[in-house]
């Protein structure tokens, strides 16, 4: 992108809605269907925008299901529409027992929607069962590109008018956002997705388009209707300005939380702090957390694992059982959002090669005067987002920082401000330098413990490391210019075998031990967070790691030197390796110098196994081994492993080396036999993240990773999901990402602008997500433990 150069989003062409010509109808032919679940609800009246012209994608004729239409882990049936008195629609009983359960339709020749233009996919759906959907839309064309979007279909029997854009100019800008507002005005649900490369379809070669849920709490079942490809209405040119207030909120949209004034958010702040200072932990809470009703284990002074009759848990300091409930990311980090200026003074991008912080997690960073004589407009796009911006002689103006490095965005470097500490300097006001950060950190504390959590959860604010009121897991990044090893697409993996990987492994941990001081508030460290390990599903996914650094050089990759080492001492001759794996590499020179193994035998994949077990091991022990010269009294966390990476043989490896072992899970649900592999495992487990948000009453334009209707279907999430980890016997703890909303108009680093907070970027809690978080938290300790004795 050239950075000078003038963004804005307008049509180039007057865009009309017309009538389909040429429609092309796909016809359902026999087929066998088993209808399960509820009669239907009575006929509701149909949307006004599901009446408007296009090419009808599907039709049901009858009660016959087509065979273009494929269940995939589900039950499908036509029933009578809810919609179109003597109709038909489609009826989907998604199965809570299953990774994904849907439906996908594939027509006998690709659909080509080239005719409509600018257009997208429109389909009616209502909600017939208990509880609301998350549902995943996934569109492929015939050169294999993908695009899923989403959209929550609340659990009311209401019909939903839902659209998935295909094909259009605001498709081609790149905002900054995870995901945009509709680029028109519309009483209907846009489905949003990540924006980004590779999320352009060819609409003249349409292949399938799926319907589906992911990992789910409960069957539930949709009724599907009116499919149709609609020419896109005139884009509004201003559908992207000036959507920012003062505070950071959606400026055009209203809803429950909203804040108009800074005396109405003063006045919110007081309220909330005179509430605080009448509460008071919860009365079966130790010191430290723990459940002071329960056994007493040996005191050590620092928090430790135990298995009490069977189940994993931690120990605090005093020796009571702790189940580690919290909220993680709790600063000011991540809080800012991209202004759309930069400045041509280079030493704002200046980097220390010794720096253990990576730009998605540095604190703020200030521009000096004379970087700001420099000033220019890289984004008029991102600019003319915010209604408001303080002039730099602002007292808010303390509020900008600036990102030496945007992973994903309009810009690749720039100025960006955070309303969220604007807005909490607003609540608290300035006695001192500062001093609203420290009011700040109190008001956290004291709303943790009025809520009932009984941590903080990883990327806790150092500020918070000697409170000493609430426990704490500290964290670190290992960063620097060590070689790496390519993980497949994704982000390379480090060498863990090159001496300067080992060396920046203890600067990191010499880093945190000095923020830490040894403090028993500190239950243990988390270093680095969801790498690339593999992914189950494939040999050449499961195995890149492997796969790519047999192709470098051994003079050049550790990892390779250490992979041919082995592969040598086991097989001796080269004759006999080619013999196992049934390949021809002349000798193990040539094995050394990279090669491209193509066998995939079984000998094949238990070496390529060992090598994986090898290298993840040989990380985990690194870090664990820094850990235990600094820090011997805490607990190794690990690297917070998420599902798209991990595989048998990094949880082997973690098992070895940590002493929890960590994941990410972004589900709504807990599916049994995914977690199955924990009994083998038997170690202490712990979520790291996991959150669920809604876009419904909050202004914001993205949900986050799992999606829900409104903020008292957001509580039920929660409350569910944490009743599953708590029930779970090798669970010791669940961390909610995060503590605030995602900026509105995306965070810095990558644009992701979800609700995923427990509060608002105005530091305003969800109600329903507090109210919810003290009866589950009033409730934890005998749901964990009951009165399980001391063994």
């Amino acid at each position: 992108m050239n950075m000078n150069s003038k963004l804005t989003v307008t049509s180039s062409r007057t865009r009309r809605l017309l009538a389909g010509a040429g429609v092309c109808l796909l016809l359902l032919g026999p087929a066998s269907s088993v209808r399960s679940g509820a009669a239907p609800a009575a006929p509701v009246a149909a949307l006004p925008e599901g009446s408007r012209p296009g090419v009808a994608v599907i039709e049901f004729k009858d009660d016959r299901l087509p065979s273009e239409l494929k269940a995939n882990k589900s039950t499908v049936a036509i029933v009578p529409s809810l919609l179109r008195p003597g109709g038909h629609a489609l009826e989907v009983n998604f199965d809570s027992k299953e990774s994904s359960s849907g439906v996908t339709i594939s027509p006998a020749q690709p659909w080509d929607w080239s005719a409509q233009g600018d257009c997208h996919l429109a389909f009616d759906v209502v909600n017939t069962g208990n509880f609301s959907v998350d549902l995943f839309v996934t569109i492929n064309d015939r050169s294999g590109a993908t695009v899923t979007r989403r959209a929550s279909v609340p659990a009311d029997q209401k019909p939903v008018n839902c659209f998935f854009v295909l094909k259009g100019e605001e498709l081609d800008v790149e905002t900054g956002l995870a995901d945009n507002a509709p680029a028109w005005p519309t009483s209907a649900a846009m489905l949003v997705g990540r924006k980004g490369a590779g999320k352009k379809l060819n609409i003249a070669k349409i292949v399938s388009v799926t319907l589906r849920t992911d990992v789910m709490a409960h069957d539930k079942r949709l009724v599907f209707d009116n499919f149709r490809v609609l020419p896109n209405p005139l884009t509004d040119p201003n559908f992207l300005v000036g959507i920012s207030d003062e505070f950071g909120q959606n400026a055009k949209v209203e809803f429950p939380n909203k804040i108009h004034s800074a005396a109405e958010l003063k006045q919110r702040a007081d309220a909330e702090l005179a509430e605080l200072a009448k509460s008071h932990p919860l009365a079966d809470r130790s010191k430290f957390g723990g459940w002071k009703n329960g056994p007493r284990l040996e005191a050590t002074g620092y928090f430790r694992t135990a298995k009490v009759n069977g189940r994993w848990t931690l120990v605090d300091p005093e020796g009571y059982l702790y189940f580690a409930l919290g909220i993680a990311n709790a600063r000011m980090a991540n809080t800012a959002t991209v202004t759309g200026v930069d400045f041509r003074e280079p030493t704002v991008r200046r980097v220390d090669p010794e720096d253990v912080t990576p730009e998605d997690s540095k604190g703020f960073i200030q521009t000096s005067d004379a970087a700001r004589q420099t000033r220019f407009i890289a984004s008029e796009l991102r600019h003319k987002m915010f209604k408001w911006l303080p002039a730099y002689d602002d007292p808010l103006a303390d509020h900008y920082s600036y990102e030496r490095s945007v992973f994903l965005g309009a810009v690749k470097h720039g100025e960006s401000f955070s309303f969220y500490e604007a807005n909490v300097e607003r609540r608290y006001g300035q006695t001192s330098p500062g001093s609203y950060l420290t009011k700040w950190r109190d008001v956290t504390v004291d709303r943790m413990l009025d809520w009932g959590f009984t941590c903080l959860g990883n990327w806790a604010d150092p500020s918070f490391y000697h409170v000493d009121k609430i426990p704490y897991f500290a964290n670190g990044w290992i960063i620097g210019n060590f070689k790496t090893v390519a993980a497949g697409s994704w982000a390379p993996m480090p060498d863990p075998f090159d001496p300067e990987f080992v060396r920046r492994a203890g600067i990191t941990t010499r880093a945190i031990a000095r923020e830490v001081q040894d403090s028993p508030w500190c239950v243990g460290v988390f270093v680095d967070n969801e790498k690339s390990w593999g992914r189950t599903g494939s040999f050449e996914s499961q195995y890149a790691i492997v796969i790519s650094a047999l192709k470098l050089a051994a003079t050049d990759s550790p990892t390779k030197a250490e992979f041919g080492r082995i592969l040598k001492a086991k097989y001796g001759t080269i004759e006999s390796l080619n013999q196992a794996w049934q390949t021809s590499i002349a000798s193990w020179d040539a094995l050394a110098k990279g090669v491209t193994v193509n066998a995939r035998n079984k000998t094949v994949q238990a070496d390529f196994a060992e090598l994986s077990l090898t290298y993840a091991s040989e990380y985990f022990r690194v870090v664990r081994d820094a850990l235990r010269e600094v820090m011997p009294h805490h607990l190794y966390m690990g690297v917070r492993m998420a599902g798209w990476g991990m595989t048998p043989e990094v949880v082997a490896a973690a098992r070895k080396y940590t002493d929890v072992v960590s994941y990410n899970h972004y589900k709504e649900g807990f599916r049994s036999e995914q977690w199955a592999f924990l009994k083998d495992v038997d170690m202490p487990s712990i979520i790291g993240e996991f959150h669920m948000g809604a876009t419904s009453d909050t202004g914001l334009i993205h949900p986050g990773l799992v999606y829900a209707a409104d903020q008292a279907d957001r509580a039920r999430m929660f409350k569910e999901f944490v009743e599953a980890v708590v029930d779970n016997p090798y669970f010791v703890g669940a961390h909610w990402f995060q503590y605030t909303d995602s900026p509105l108009t995306g965070r810095s680093y990558d644009g992701e602008n979800y609700n995923v907070g427990f509060v608002s970027n105005t530091d305003v809690p969800y109600p329903e997500m507090v109210k919810t978080a003290k009866a589950l938290n009033q409730e934890l300790y005998p749901r964990a433990y009951g009165n399980r004795p001391a063994k």
